[in-house]
């Protein structure tokens, strides 16, 4: 099983979350849904080298994929995702819901 930190505010996350959400392999772990949830991806943040680069560009590492032996990764494996078509095509993606320029660093260029 692959823990998925999101957050639903999140532009990065949309998709992450709406591909996995029915996907038996990953449970979903929004950050912004309990202060537990948060607690627990800054505990992994401020521990795991993997997110040094992250932080030294002042993003947050969100979507953060952790696997079972405790490996980490910001980009989605490899997946046989049983996701319909036409929600993988769909004409709405994140940036037309969201503000445009809406992320989650300070700086405005991702999360």
């Amino acid at each position: 099983m692959i823990k998925v930190f999101v957050m639903s505010t999140c532009p990065d996350c949309f998709n992450v979350k709406a591909m996995l959400k029915e996907h038996p392999g990953f449970t979903l772990v929004d950050i912004g849904e309990h202060v537990r949830n948060l607690k627990a991806f800054l505990y992994l943040r401020d521990s795991h080298p993997a997110f040094e680069p992250v932080k030294a560009r002042g993003a947050i590492g969100i979507p953060c994929y952790v696997t079972e032996d405790g490996d980490v990764s910001f980009s989605m494996p490899d997946l046989a995702v049983t996701t319909p078509a036409e929600e993988r095509n769909s004409p709405q993606s994140p940036s037309e819901e969201q503000d445009e320029g809406m992320a989650c660093s300070l700086d405005g260029k991702g999360c």
